[in-house]
């Protein structure tokens, strides 16, 4: 049997063996011993499960954010940082742009990507129920930057455009 690749090494994994490992490998945070001890808005609970503090990450914060029915946050944004936020429950209404000029929903299993410097508001949609995220972070710094907004009266919607919604979903 011949190997025709470009790069040649054994494949011996003694030399993987890091005794350091059994503890400082995979970390599992349960679910019911996250950090509350992070900066929040009225009427929303954050809480964070990965970040330097609980298990030494470097280039990322994970957590989970609850959003009490019709509260929102101010117009902000999260400097250089990318966002990733997945709603669980309820029902997130996202605006964005220079004037909070447009604006998309998503639902459960619904995955929203923030770039870095997007002027943004989240606002639970719902009157009643409460919205449930989890939410990831290209860093470990927890950047906000408030901003004084002049939101515009009715945000335009954007629709979803991708493959599978070539011509925009809700």
């Amino acid at each position: 049997m011949t190997h025709d690749h470009p790069h040649s090494h054994d494949h011996d994994t003694s030399h993987t063996h890091h005794p350091a490992w059994k503890h400082d490998g995979v970390r599992v945070v349960p679910g019911n011993q996250l950090d509350g001890n992070v900066p929040s808005t009225p009427g929303m609970d954050r809480k964070a499960a990965i970040n330097f503090a609980r298990v030494g990450a470097q280039k990322l914060w994970a957590g989970t954010v609850t959003i009490h029915p019709d509260a929102k946050t101010g117009a902000h944004h999260h400097g250089p940082l990318e966002s990733v936020i997945y709603v669980v429950r309820g029902r997130a209404r996202m605006r964005w742009g220079e004037q909070l000029e447009f604006t998309a929903e998503a639902g459960p299993g619904d995955f929203i990507y923030v770039p870095p410097y997007v002027p943004h508001q989240e606002i639970n949609a719902s009157p009643t129920e409460v919205l449930e995220c989890v939410l990831c972070r290209s860093d470990g710094q927890a950047v906000a930057v408030n901003l004084d907004i002049e939101p515009v009266e009715r945000p335009e919607q954007v629709l979803w455009v991708d493959p599978t919604h070539p011509t925009g979903g809700v």
